[in-house]
């Protein structure tokens, strides 16, 4: 099936709503302001006046008002698997996690399915590569993305962390587990459909990726693919992208309120500062609770918190 986006102004947008008028339906969806429904065509008008085209017919209806627009079909610099020339179009499972190097806050990994007539929809809603949107829009548009689509979010505090790291299982096994469970959730959801393809984030070449994954019993592995920057390949891993953040924003709020301040995101000095402050208030036990204990910041903050006892 075809879809084309185009883009129009609210003239002609106007244009099309009356064309179509006698095959309008009601589409109760975020940002719809006209549906129409033709025998080998569905037509969907957006406030933002993208217009998506999907079906047989699409390219005979969307070329009597205009031309694809230009985003649909850029290109990246992502490297893994070869891709179809179509795949931003396709239905598709998505992947992605964070956290990972960050001191305070756990592990998060969410996995999302995007049919493909919820494709515009998701674009409609934001949904764009995480690293260009702010953590409040984030959370904003978070809510309304779990409602409209089939997700698994995964959550892995550091208590828990600490202990599976302690027992030899590297982040990229950690990882591994939980894009795989995630997957696996959303594939009992969505079922009997299945997604034309799966995208995972790759943070580990596929051999690797799935040696983690060797003695496990459920493995997803059918049309499954690997891409970095795969956030920007399908809106699916953009998708998963924010999910995950979000779940990663809501455990730091939590700690956030356990120690009565904003921790720092990341590793850096001003990390030690705040694990510093956290050790001679809370002590020890409740430091590593909150915190990935091998990270080097563990040592710099008892470095600090000793001259600070010694002063």
């Amino acid at each position: 099936m075809s879809n084309i986006v185009i883009v129009l102004t609210t003239e002609k947008q106007g244009e099309l709503a009356s064309y179509y008028a006698s095959s309008r339906v009601e589409r109760n969806a975020p940002g719809v302001i006209f549906a129409a429904k033709l025998g080998d065509t569905s037509i969907t008008s957006y406030k933002s006046g993208k217009v998506m085209f999907q079906g047989n017919g699409a390219e005979r209806e969307s070329s009597r008002w205009g031309e694809p627009n230009d985003s649909t079909t850029k290109k990246t610099s992502s490297k893994g698997d070869k891709l179809p020339s179509n795949f931003e179009q396709l239905s598709v499972m998505g992947s992605d996690e964070t956290g990972t190097g960050d001191y305070f806050g756990p592990v998060t990994v969410a996995a999302v399915y995007v049919s493909a007539d919820k494709i515009a929809l998701v674009r409609e809603l934001g949904v764009k590569d995480s690293k260009m949107l702010t953590d409040d829009f984030m959370r904003q548009i978070a809510p309304d993305l779990m409602r409209a689509l089939p997700h698994s979010i995964l959550t892995v505090r550091n208590d828990k962390y600490n202990t599976i790291q302690a027992r030899g299982w590297s982040q990229g096994k950690i990882k591994a587990m939980m894009h795989n469970q995630a997957l696996h959730n959303v594939l009992g959801k969505i079922a009997p459909e299945k997604p034309a393809h799966i995208l995972i984030d790759q943070f580990a070449e596929r051999g690797i990726y799935y040696n983690h994954l060797k003695n496990e019993k459920i493995i997803v592995k059918e049309n499954v693919l690997f891409a970095t920057k795969a956030e920007q390949i399908h809106v699916s891993v953009a998708a998963a992208s924010i999910l995950a953040r979000y779940a990663f924003l809501k455990e730091m709020d939590r700690l956030g309120d356990l120690v009565g301040f904003d921790l720092q995101k990341g590793a850096s000095n001003k990390v030690d500062e705040m694990a510093a402050r956290i050790l001679l208030s809370k002590g020890e036990a409740t430091l590593k609770s909150m915190t990935k204990w091998h990270f080097a910041n563990t040592q710099k903050a008892h470095a600090i918190a000793a001259k600070k006892r010694s002063k």
